[in-house]
């Protein structure tokens, strides 16, 4: 497996346009063998569970409608070049991310990034990004859950600097990962928001040293909320990371702006 360890190349100015802007408004075996930086299986773009029922007599705080949650994800549009629609899967989600720890909180972080249930459940609408340039991928959710669970999901998420500075996890393939958790700042938008930087180390098989960087971020606005992580195993693009969430968080009030018009 190809593990992107060129020097990447500087960012773009579109990214920092785009926050100057925003602010100024508001498993491969042993994972020794060589695979593409993605999988080829396509990652779902859309993930719509039950809607959540609608507030009575508060059209201003209803749920989002499904085309609603859909027109509200940020697109390669939202990052600029070179970031591109999702070839699919990268491959250390299976290889760095399918992983277990004794320490209990800590087991259950690997297995909320690994199944991109970051805000407790799965999401109303998701899609993902790739930047080929630095091997990053970015997956951004609308979240389905009510605002009292995406508080408590955003509370257990700030406690993890603490309760999980520093882990030990083991892979599938019996992979050691010497594992840490720090927190993480965002922008600040929207009602209550959390943010964490995460990184895998551990040695292959073949004695190939392998780091991944992820960053986290949760973010509750009114009734609505969006959770992304953006991970690579090279430089992760942090201007992305703050360029998502300020976008997300624009995007979530808009919609509900549009929505109250409407009606």
């Amino acid at each position: 497996m190809t593990w992107l360890t060129d020097a990447i190349r500087p960012r773009g100015l579109h990214l920092a346009l785009i926050a100057a802007g925003l602010i100024a408004v508001g498993g491969c075996a042993a994972l020794g063998l060589r695979h593409p930086a993605t999988a080829p299986q396509p990652l779902p773009t859309i993930d719509r569970p039950t809607p959540i029922p609608r507030a009575p007599g508060r059209p201003d705080g209803a749920a989002l409608t499904d085309e609603q949650a859909r027109s509200a994800l940020i697109t390669q549009t939202d990052l600029g070049a070179p970031w591109t629609a999702t070839g699919g899967a990268a491959t250390w989600r299976d290889g760095l991310l399918k992983a277990t720890s004794s320490a209990g909180q800590c087991s259950r972080l690997m297995d909320v990034l690994y199944t991109d249930e970051l805000l407790g459940g799965p999401p109303r609408a998701a899609t993902g990004l790739d930047d080929a340039d630095t091997g990053a991928q970015l997956r951004y959710q609308i979240g389905a859950r009510r605002p009292a669970d995406v508080d408590a999901a955003l509370a257990w998420l700030k406690t993890l600097p603490e309760q999980c500075a520093r882990f030990t996890a083991t892979t599938g393939n019996g992979l050691v990962e010497d594992v840490r958790v720090d927190p993480a700042a965002l922008p600040e938008v929207g009602d209550a928001r959390q943010g964490l930087r995460v990184s895998i180390a551990t040695t292959t098989s073949d004695d190939r040293d392998v780091r991944l960087t992820l960053e986290v971020a949760a973010v509750r606005v009114g009734q609505d909320s969006f959770a992304l992580t953006n991970g690579s195993l090279g430089d992760v693009p942090d201007n992305a990371t703050q360029a998502a969430v300020q976008v997300g968080a624009l995007r979530l009030a808009d919609v509900h702006k549009r929505g109250r018009a409407q009606v």
